[in-house]
């Protein structure tokens, strides 16, 4: 391969917790400014519009697009472990293969959930028994943020395939711009044109083609290994299989999570408007530790593929303890901050003091217990890392999903309070961080994962660990 290789690859080498903070901030950075789309949104129509303007661009519209956010970013997980392997391991033909059949992927993907997303909103808002003066505005938003679904995806695939390598810096710049144009086109559409819903959603989908123009044109130049050719955008078998078997449980693991909320959320709208408004409020408060957790996830996922591809597995071990220290000072910091500022924060969103109370009283029961979630993001970010994606969704599925469902279908119905429905999100956190933790520790995940890629095996105290040790 005549392509240089990045000067930025530290990865496999030197402090872990240096490396893993290279790669946490700049993708907090990011998160936190894709978290700001729909987050000025909703302040800009709880503001300037009113609260069925703020429920429509949350509750059950919010929980739908997380569907085909969580498949975007799940099919990219997939594109940034089989490439920072291949990276790690200096296959860099396989690099190729997996650059080319992810940009693939991203336009055929992003094509099918734009006409799934046509087609089913209504329904799908409906069957969620969304109020009925709410689907209107839900389904207006739904059907035009559908058009930005192909750039969505493909600005994912590009920031995964940049992530891979060690770069996390031109995404978040790319973001950057692509958030400031969604703030100030938000505010000219609504305020300035009057177009209410139909203002930010053009906006969102504006600002999302910004920064997919912006991370494609990157790679269309691009002279390092990860360079786009377009007449070599093709469904390479081989290549297409691995980021589909690592990105599609990855996905569906983080959909698990979105359809038992739906489930939830269709609990809650039975609560009534104000109810529903609360929920969105106070789920852009809840956003900002999911989000800072979710870039710990993805850092860890990065630094375990590019060292799992190098072979070395003191490392990959190494960055699941510095992993889970984060994780728990992240939790503390999060939960102190938001118990504290709580109500200044969620009146960003509201001006009803009923909206208010319902949203600091979900504060009070969920967000002291963020700690008991970490596992759940650096274990499976770690699994992950190596190319195991499908016991990590098995095991959401039982610790998340599973549980969830059974809470609503059994213990909702004895007793039916919006107090009860939050609940379970604690209680189904800290049952699959112990799921998780069992499995790490008891499950022979590196050795199986090590055996079935045919690597030399892990070395302790002098000797060979073979996969059936």
């Amino acid at each position: 391969m005549s392509k240089s290789v990045s000067a930025e690859n530290q990865i496999t080498e030197g402090s872990i917790v240096g490396a893993l903070l290279a790669f946490f901030f700049p993708i907090l950075l990011g998160t936190f400014f894709q978290q700001l789309y729909n987050t000025a949104d909703a302040v800009v129509v709880g503001n300037f519009v009113g609260t069925i303007a703020l429920a429509a661009v949350g509750g059950s519209t919010s929980t739908l697009i997380s569907l085909f956010v969580n498949l975007f970013v799940g099919i990219a997980s997939g594109t940034t472990v089989i490439i920072a392997q291949c990276y790690g391991a200096r296959d860099f033909d396989g690099v190729r293969k997996a650059v080319h059949s992810s940009i693939a992927i991203g336009v055929v993907g992003g094509l099918i959930s734009m006409v799934i997303t046509f087609v089913g909103a209504v329904p799908a808002l409906v069957a969620m028994d969304t109020p009925a003066n709410v689907v209107p505005d839900s389904a207006l938003y739904l059907h035009i943020y559908a058009i930005g679904m192909v750039p969505s995806f493909l600005y994912n695939i590009g920031s995964g395939i940049l992530r891979a390598i060690g770069d996390t810096k031109r995404p978040l710049y790319f973001l950057i711009i692509a958030c400031l144009t969604n703030i100030v086109l938000d505010l000219l559409f609504v305020v300035g044109f009057g177009w209410g819903v139909m203002g930010v959603a053009t906006a969102t989908v504006i600002s999302q083609i910004v920064s997919c123009v912006l991370t494609m044109l990157l790679l269309l130049r691009s002279t390092t290994v990860v360079s786009v050719h377009p007449q070599e955008i093709r469904f390479t078998p081989f290549a297409t299989r691995r980021v589909l078997r690592v990105g599609v449980p990855a996905a569906l693991q983080s959909n698990m999570y979105t359809i038992a909320n739906i489930i939830i959320q269709a609990v809650i709208n039975s609560f009534g408007t104000n109810a529903v408004a609360a929920w969105t409020a106070y789920g852009k408060i809840d956003g900002l530790f999911w989000m800072i957790m979710g870039a710990l996830g993805i850092s860890v996922t990065t630094f375990v593929g590019q060292n799992f591809g190098a072979q070395k597995y003191d490392r990959v071990r190494g960055s699941v303890r510095v992993g889970l220290g984060m994780g728990l000072a992240i939790a503390l910091a999060c939960s102190g901050v938001i118990l504290a500022f709580g109500s200044t924060l969620l009146g960003w969103f509201t001006t009803s003091q009923e909206v208010l109370d319902i949203a600091l009283r979900t504060v009070h029961l969920t967000i002291p217990f963020y700690f008991t979630y970490i596992c759940v993001e650096v274990l499976s970010g770690a699994i992950r890392g190596t190319g195991d994606s499908f016991l990590p969704m098995a095991i959401s599925a039982s610790g998340i999903c599973f549980l969830r469902i059974l809470w609503i279908a059994f213990v909702h119905p004895l007793f039916p309070s919006y107090d009860m429905v939050v609940l379970i999100f604690p209680i189904s956190w800290a049952a699959t961080s112990v799921l998780y933790t069992i499995y790490y520790l008891h499950g022979g995940w590196l050795r199986r994962r090590i055996s079935i890629m045919g690597y030399a095996p892990e070395v302790k105290k002098g000797r060979a660990v073979s996969a059936g040790d």
